[in-house]
């Protein structure tokens, strides 16, 4: 059996490529850009066909000669006009895959209410347009936990940051949360089954504010969490995406599917996976922390961004803004040289007055500012003192990370890599901080507009430095700067 998989790069698609591939089935993937499944351990065990569901054309060849295919696509934010480009999607993988066999589809459990949102409805509707046009099994499950899950994620940073809230009433609505490993289960053993039709799935019933609770008493802690009389929805977006990684774009039908009580009736899953026992909530929240504390995320929602990219991320409670540059006809020694000599004399290249200013202010709270420079103009030793920050690794000619000493509410890191790509060198920047507490979230928040001024700057000039250099001997290449 030959199985098509779209929707590769999300989290579920990630996963369920794994655990088919266990099962000895050959796999064929649908991607718009086959250089982002690179690094996956499955990559090179794969069929790779680059396509786009919204371009019909490319959707033959990516369907020939298929069995089953998993529709693992949705757009959860992607502009106002999100549902149009859904249902096009939709419609153009039913007129293509008019041969299939069967196609498995994971929706969302849908809540008793006469008015439902946006995104649920999209969903409902992808999901209704592939059961008319084709054999279709249809999954609808809640809140999906595990390690790198949005929901999960949203839960694990308001309950380890907020030992008290303040949260709208919709928290005591009931909602039916389901382990990431059960939803695999299904998914995969639907491919045994003749079942056509919606199936809801999903754990024991609870409050959302119980998830907290329960996410709570996994971790040991103590939170008080009162509510008052409002629903407000976006407001309480704003609030997610400010405390946590998830951003308002993501928070936002996060949030409005669980303002109703969502409860799905999964008597006919019963009836169709009897061997499937979904685990309790409290044992999918200890299994998806112990998968954070190893490192062990296969996947993660921030990996399902569709075409677009940001700079600023959360992984493990670790902020990190990324930028590269590419440095045509450079070698990675004469950038690695620039990015090692900065501080002490020659400062940081960029907005001077402002590093003077960082400075001051870190003297005044009783830091080291920038008194202390550095002992040589080009040379670094692990451990030495580069103004306020020190050398935490350096590794020739490649890796330099300097680690804070200045006063921040909690820790960070500036690190520089350079690496050899094409006819030049490949420069990434990586700012990261690890908060302290919602003080240092609200901290490095307020950042991000300075951020994206000096961070912006500073890799542009390293690069011009670079060339400045390097001209002398080799001349000077071209620069084309983008961010990651």
């Amino acid at each position: 059996m030959k199985i098509l998989v779209t929707g590769a790069t999300g989290y579920i698609g990630g996963r369920l490529i794994s655990d088919l591939l266990e099962k000895g089935l050959k796999v064929r993937v649908l991607v718009r850009d086959a250089s982002r499944i690179d690094g996956r351990p499955w990559r090179d065990k794969v069929e790779v066909c680059v396509g786009d569901l919204l371009k019909p054309e490319t959707l033959d060849a990516a369907l020939k000669d298929i069995d089953a295919a998993y529709y693992l696509v949705h757009s959860m934010y992607g502009g106002k006009d999100y549902a149009a480009r859904d249902r096009e999607a939709a419609n153009n993988f039913v007129r293509a895959g008019k041969n299939l066999k069967h196609v498995i589809y994971l929706g969302g459990l849908l809540p008793d209410a006469e008015k439902i949102s946006n995104h649920l409805s999209s969903r409902c509707e992808v999901g209704e347009i592939l059961r008319k046009g084709l054999p279709t099994t249809e999954f609808r499950a809640g809140p999906i936990i595990g390690s790198g899950s949005a929901s999960f994620e949203m839960v694990r940073y308001l309950t380890e940051r907020l030992p008290v809230m303040v949260a709208p009433k919709w928290i005591h609505h009931k909602v039916q949360p389901i382990a990431v490993k059960d939803v695999m289960r299904y998914l995969v053993r639907a491919l045994e089954t003749n079942y056509k039709g919606v199936i809801d799935i999903g754990a024991n019933v609870l409050t959302f504010k119980e998830m907290m609770d329960g996410y709570a008493k996994a971790r040991g802690f103590k939170r008080t969490i009162f509510t008052v009389p409002v629903l407000a929805p976006k407001l309480a977006a704003i609030w997610v995406g400010l405390v946590t990684p998830i951003s308002n774009s993501l928070a936002v039908p996060l949030i409005e599917g669980v303002i109703h009580p969502i409860v799905g009736d999964t008597k006919r899953a019963r009836e169709v996976f009897p061997e499937i026992k979904p685990l309790p909530y409290i044992e999918s929240v200890e299994r998806a922390l112990a998968h954070v504390a190893d490192g062990d995320i296969e996947t993660r929602w921030s990996g399902a961004l569709g075409a677009e990219t940001y700079s600023v991320s959360e992984w493990r409670g670790l902020v990190t803004e990324k930028r590269s540059i590419y440095i045509d006809e450079l070698k990675p020694k004469d950038v690695f040289d620039s990015f090692t000599s900065l501080g002490g004399e020659k400062g940081w290249l960029v907005w001077r007055w402002a590093w003077e200013i960082r400075g001051f202010i870190d003297r005044l709270a009783g830091g080291p500012g920038l008194r202390r420079g550095r002992r040589h103009p080009k040379e670094l030793l692990p451990g030495e003192a580069v103004d306020f920050w020190r050398v935490e690794e350096i590794e020739r000619p490649e890796t330099l990370r300097l680690r804070a000493e200045m006063k921040v509410p909690g820790r960070a890191w500036l690190e520089w890599q350079a690496m050899p790509e094409g006819d030049g060198t490949r420069l990434v920047q990586t700012a990261l901080f690890e908060p302290t507490g919602l003080w240092g979230v609200l901290y490095w928040r307020s950042l991000y507009p300075i951020h994206s001024f000096i961070f912006d700057d500073m890799i542009r000039a390293i690069a011009e430095d670079a060339k400045e250099h390097s001209a002398l001997q080799a001349g000077s290449g071209s620069v084309v700067h983008q961010k990651i």
